[in-house]
């Protein structure tokens, strides 16, 4: 694996369309390297023990009726990288069907941009809840665990990685949480989606789509804080300091890193949601927060997510 195979696989891009998905595939992998997945049977099994224990913990407190994946899949950076490129190639679909102005200039740079952020992305995910938007209603949904990378960050904040490893699972499993208990959500997102990237591919932008999906995932991010304090079966203020620091300590290559892919926002998302649901909690408890997932009509507003009162004032107890 080296930058010249990852840059030979970009210049490589060919074929029609705005982006070449098999480069993309190729130069993130090159670039990454895919760490270590050699797993005794304890290990995958402790994985799968956390998944369980987080089901029961968040259906116990919150109330909510859902379920996980079948399968808990443990991924190197690799298979992070092959899973999301499906994801982004079917998102982006529509954008592959417009003739570009300049075609070959402009595929390789999609391309190498795209392969970029796959590539930032796979060596700092921990775990990913995948609902698999715009797939085959046949498909299920995925829980995803980067393992090399999760043992790294254990052993940078200096936690132990079975403490950890638990800590994260409870995380992603706040995510089937929500999911499962608003069956519109993964429709909503989709139909957002699919109607910004279709007006990218139009040469516009739809800034209302790209809006609303902004103002939704800012409220799944902030809920699966809310929960995961509430069910979390340990301490975890020290995890939570530590994980905040992380996620605002970069080193100036990755702050501009983070920046230029928008995954400051990831962050954004993560506090404003956070104190959103801790106002609203606060006045009604966690089942006054958990309507929001009764109705599309009870996402919270860009408005209403800095002033939670005025969602207090539109949403019944």
């Amino acid at each position: 694996m080296s930058i010249f195979e990852s840059a030979r696989a970009v210049v490589s891009a060919d074929g029609g369309g705005a982006i070449d998905w098999d480069s993309v595939a190729d130069a993130a992998t090159s670039a990454t390297p895919p760490g270590e997945l050699a797993l005794g049977e304890d290990t995958a099994d402790a994985y799968a023990a956390d998944v369980r224990d987080a089901r029961a913990r968040i259906r116990s407190v919150s109330g909510l009726s859902f379920d996980v994946p079948e399968t808990v899949a443990l991924h190197t950076r690799h298979h992070w990288v092959d899973a999301n490129v499906a994801t982004f190639r079917r998102a982006f679909e529509p954008m592959n069907q417009q003739p570009s102005r300049l075609p070959g200039v402009a595929r390789t740079l999609n391309t190498a941009t795209t392969a970029g952020a796959l590539v930032f992305i796979a060596r700092n995910v921990l775990g990913q809840y995948d609902p698999l938007l715009l797939a085959d209603a046949s498909d299920a949904h995925a829980l995803y665990f980067v393992h090399p990378n999760i043992v790294a960050v254990a052993d940078s904040l200096g936690v132990q990685f079975p403490r950890f490893r638990r800590w994260i699972a409870f995380h992603e499993v706040t995510h089937a949480a929500e999911f499962g208990a608003a069956g519109w959500l993964s429709d909503y997102l989709e139909t957002r989606l699919r109607t910004g990237v279709d007006a990218l591919a139009d040469g516009t932008i739809d800034t209302a789509a790209f809006e609303e999906l902004q103002v939704a995932m800012t409220a799944v991010e902030g809920y699966a804080e809310l929960l995961m304090d509430e069910a979390f079966d340990g301490e975890y203020d020290d995890l939570r300091r530590k994980l905040d620091a992380r996620r605002g300590q970069r080193s100036p290559i990755g702050a501009v890193a983070t920046r230029l892919l928008g995954l400051h926002r990831k962050r954004e998302q993560y506090e404003r949601g956070r104190e959103f649901f801790a106002h609203v909690a606060g006045e009604r408890g966690l089942a006054g927060a958990s309507r929001v997932w009764d109705d599309p009509e009870y996402l919270p507003t860009d408005d209403e997510l800095d002033v939670p009162p005025r969602w207090l004032a539109r949403v019944p107890a």
